[in-house]
């Protein structure tokens, strides 16, 4: 695989904080407790001090977890090195219909490889990829995006009436089973029938989003080891009881400091990605239909129609903490309370995050683990290389939109030798309008502007004339046309990065069995510090 590396702040659409973050580190220094280096991870590993029981507890329940998915023997044995005192590097994402975006591939590749250079360096550690089924938003996961061949196509399964369910507790319904075959038959198409296998015995429509997703995982990463972390489990809920309870004992003065960090946040510049008042809470009720947020109001919590008072919370945060779930901004922390994390790999909007969870593991935990950036790649197949050859482009060109990229291509199409003429035409009319000027001048110095204006037109004129003359050669066959959608389609579909918008698997499909263990070399410590774009095959 040929592969290149761009800085981030190439990429479109990214989040400030993330860019200072990755590239310029000490100007946001105050906002985390770790630079992003593996130096970093080494020393949280050092310190890393994580009580047994807790080990024990959690690894029992995630045994139960894979193997109901189908984890294969490493993921096995990884969860005995779990249980015996290895350290786990994690990443997590939204339990997305046929695996989601592609990113969700790469963060947990990222995971495995930094295991893997942890523990080749004599530090155990093992990958977790912690799957996001507390979520509640539907919309977001019931939808999967494919490039295959030259066009988009996406598959979306219904939405549910009910509103505010955890995603990983909806079961998939009878849609599913057609709609499986159907990316069955384009993977089996692009050359895997093994992949077409496993995406079809995943997904039927008794699973959930949630039960899916960890089987097809548990099917892709059978021999890279990654364990499947499902927050839903009430064993996981329980062991974070006493967390929960804390976080709402804690809760005025952790309020105090979130606030102030939001405050911070914006002095600096940047915005706080979770919007927190004087009402919040760090916890969601989760018992009954819908998932609703736990807020406080004179001395009182509600949510939805249920009230209690501070004591009667308290009480139930323990007696029954599987109807609790973390914010966005106290889950990381749960996670990390769960898992004797060294590291987390985030993506841009993670890693925003962040900078407001950090005062939360501070106050809890008194320690957090490294963060990390996941890795990213824009994927190019051979016919694209092509394409952008033909036209002199790259593929970050894409990037700048459907207007200038035609631009740019009709710019380019014309034929050399009438391209040259061109070129010589607009440096003679140069030269000739520079010394008509300094006669025009002498002559009467106000007329200069005048002058100027008349080069501007003549050369608008002049590039008009050449992208008319490409728009000619190509207007029978459309082939810029065609060729304009085909680069949009792969390289900035919906307008965003095709790592955002694209599922893998059809790429997978066209590497073979290598592509996964390819991929995750590119994964590794030394490679995380921009966006690669790679030629496969």
């Amino acid at each position: 695989m040929d592969c290149r590396t761009l800085p981030f702040s190439q990429l479109p659409h990214q989040p400030k904080l993330f860019l200072q973050f990755a590239e310029r580190f000490s100007t946001v220094k105050n906002f985390y407790a770790h630079p992003p280096n593996m130096s970093a991870v080494r020393s949280v590993v050092r310190k890393l001090k994580f009580p047994q029981e807790r080990r024990t507890e959690v690894a029992s329940a995630l045994r139960e977890q894979n193997t109901a998915f189908g984890a294969g023997e490493a993921t096995l044995q990884n969860l005995d090195s779990l249980e015996k005192g290895a350290v786990a590097v994690v990443s997590g994402q939204q339990v997305g219909l046929f695996s989601g975006p592609a990113y969700a591939i790469y963060k947990a590749l990222t995971a495995i490889q930094i295991a893997h250079e942890l523990s080749r360096a004599g530090i155990r550690a093992v990958p977790v990829f912690w799957m996001a089924t507390e979520d509640h938003d539907l919309e977001e996961v019931r939808h999967s995006t494919w490039f295959a061949g030259k066009d988009l196509r996406r598959f979306e399964l219904p939405l549910v009436r009910e509103t505010g369910i955890p995603v990983g507790r909806i079961p998939l319904g009878p849609q599913v089973a057609e709609m499986a075959r159907e990316a069955g038959a384009v993977l089996g198409g692009l050359g895997s029938e093994l992949l077409a296998k496993y995406l079809e015995e995943s997904y039927a429509p008794a699973e959930t989003y949630g039960s899916a997703f960890g089987k097809l995982f548990a099917r892709l990463f059978a021999e890279h080891g990654l364990i499947l972390l499902d927050p839903l489990d009430a064993r996981l809920h329980r062991v974070a009881a006493q967390l929960y309870r804390k976080a709402m004992e804690e809760r005025d003065a952790l309020n105090e400091k979130l606030l102030q960090r939001a405050k911070d946040l914006d002095n600096a510049g940047y915005e706080a990605q979770v919007r927190v008042t004087a009402r919040s809470t760090l916890l969601f009720r989760m018992c009954g239909a819908a998932r609703q947020a736990v807020s406080t109001s004179n001395g009182k919590f509600t949510s939805g129609d249920k009230s209690w008072t501070r004591e009667e919370l308290f009480h139930a945060v323990e007696s029954e903490p599987e109807c609790f779930s973390p914010n966005a901004l106290f889950r990381p922390v749960v996670q990390d309370y769960l898992l004797p994390t060294a590291a987390y790999i985030a993506g841009p909007a993670e890693i925003s995050y962040f900078a407001q969870a950090e005062v939360i593991y501070r106050h809890l935990l008194g320690r957090m683990p490294v963060i990390l950036p996941r890795a990213g790649f824009t994927v190019l197949d051979a016919k694209a290389e092509k394409i952008l050859r033909r036209y002199d482009l790259k593929a970050e060109d894409a990037w700048a939109g459907a207007q200038e990229l035609r631009r740019r291509m009709e710019t380019a199409s014309i034929p050399k030798a009438l391209g040259k003429n061109l070129d010589r035409g607009v440096a003679q009319t140069e030269r000739m309008l520079a010394q008509l000027k300094k006669q025009i001048v002498r002559l009467d110095p106000t007329l200069g502007g005048a002058v100027d204006t008349a080069r501007k037109k003549i050369v608008y004129q002049m590039e008009k004339l050449r992208r008319k003359a490409g728009k000619a050669r190509d207007q029978k066959t459309a082939l810029i046309a065609s060729h304009e959608k085909f680069l949009e389609s792969l390289l900035y579909p919906h307008k965003g990065l095709q790592s955002r918008e694209l599922c893998l698997l059809p790429f997978l499909a066209q590497w073979g069995p290598e592509g996964l263990r390819k991929l995750q070399k590119l994964c590794g410590s030394k490679t995380l510090r921009g966006h690669k774009i790679l030629r496969f095959p």
